[in-house]
């Protein structure tokens, strides 16, 4: 590697290590944050708590709620919930002490949760997408915000460290001024699971393009139109929308969102390019992140034209938990504001094809 990008490389890492492992100078711990999960249907949930117990230091799991008994039972047999305390809805929002809980249920059951966490006065870790009402989320988040709570969308990629240079390369102005964005989330989707997502009209934009559809927010703001166009080109013939193309228009940029249920090895080619009048990065695959950056000037440390950079590997969740943590102790200010959410939710309804009334 070049010793530019190797520095470079290295001041990201240090930033990682700042964010991901909190206490390593040897500073007094503060108490434990005490948080439970609600729901264990969720396509993340096992990864959410497996992320929880992976800082012990951080968080004491109180318990987990199951309220289906099958799914329970099935959920006991994972290592992920081995020696946990099961309890209803109402024993877990009743524990002494309890800061936070991640709301981990099937998405039409996400925002009725969250709304009864909140209004007992908890953190949440609301998983994705944000159900199907953009109303009901906005409901959410006022009271959390009248209760000054935080409401931590679980999109996968805002702590990812290409996607944290990305934030930063867009704030600070490296690539000049933003002119497109175009990002791509596919996978290959099997009959069951397909049948599983039907009851959810918005298809793969919903599903999985959200994820995306957050970081294209992040960049260039709420858009000042969406054009949606779905199709459903699986030989299953289910009407399940799974090949989506989201264009998104602002003053002066464009940007695309691409989501789909058909594509051959579509992990190895899901990528998010930012193009700008200096320079341009491009993250492909975006698991395990891969970087490439171009730049007209040499500039923060990386050369002039195009070159690799190096990432730290870290655990796809836990740096959502590591920053909660943070955010719930008072120690530093929640980057990701209820405005922001908002405009992610209409983005995403619309790019399904939605309605946002």
């Amino acid at each position: 590697m070049k010793r530019r990008a190797f520095i470079s490389s290295m001041t990201l890492a240090g930033s990682a290590v700042a964010l991901w492992a909190p206490g390593l100078l040897g500073q007094a711990r503060p108490p434990r944050i005490r948080i439970g999960q609600i729901g264990t249907k969720h396509a993340h949930a096992a990864g959410k708590l497996a992320a929880i117990r992976n800082l012990p230091d951080l968080f004491e799991i109180v318990g987990v709620v199951e309220p289906d008994g099958q799914r329970r039972e099935a959920a006991q047999r994972d290592q992920a919930y081995q020696g946990l305390e099961w309890l209803t809805e109402e024993q877990l929002l009743g524990k002494k002490g309890l800061q936070a809980v991640a709301v981990e249920t099937e998405v039409g059951d996400l925002l009725a949760t969250a709304e009864r966490c909140v209004k007992a006065g908890m953190h949440i870790h609301l998983d994705k997408p944000a159900g199907e009402s953009l109303p009901h989320f906005k409901r959410v988040l006022d009271e959390a915000n009248r209760r000054n709570l935080t409401v931590q969308m679980g999109y996968m990629f805002r702590y990812n460290p290409a996607f944290q240079l990305a934030y930063r390369a867009g704030r600070e102005g490296w690539l000049g001024e933003v002119f497109s964005v175009d990002a791509v989330m596919g996978k290959v989707l099997n009959r069951a699971s397909r049948q599983a997502l039907l009851k959810y009209p918005g298809g793969a934009m919903f599903e999985l393009g959200c994820h995306v559809m957050d970081s294209v927010i992040k960049v260039l703001g709420k858009p000042q139109k969406l054009t949606a166009h779905g199709r459903s080109s699986s030989a299953y013939k289910d009407g399940l929308l799974d090949n989506q193309l989201a264009v998104l228009d602002y003053p002066d940029a464009t940007a695309t969102v691409r989501a789909n249920f058909v594509e051959v090895e579509g992990g190895a080619r899901r990528q998010f390019v930012m193009c700008g009048t200096r320079g341009t990065l491009d993250i492909r695959p975006l698991e395990p992140p891969h970087v490439r950056l171009a730049l007209d000037a040499p500039r923060e440390g990386f050369k002039r034209g195009y070159q690799d950079v190096a990432l730290p590997r870290l655990p796809r969740y836990d740096g959502e938990f590591m920053d909660l943590a943070k955010v719930i102790r008072g120690e530093k200010r929640f980057e990701w504001p209820p405005e922001h959410d908002l405009a992610v939710q209409e983005a995403v309804l619309l790019g399904s094809g939605l309605s946002v009334g």
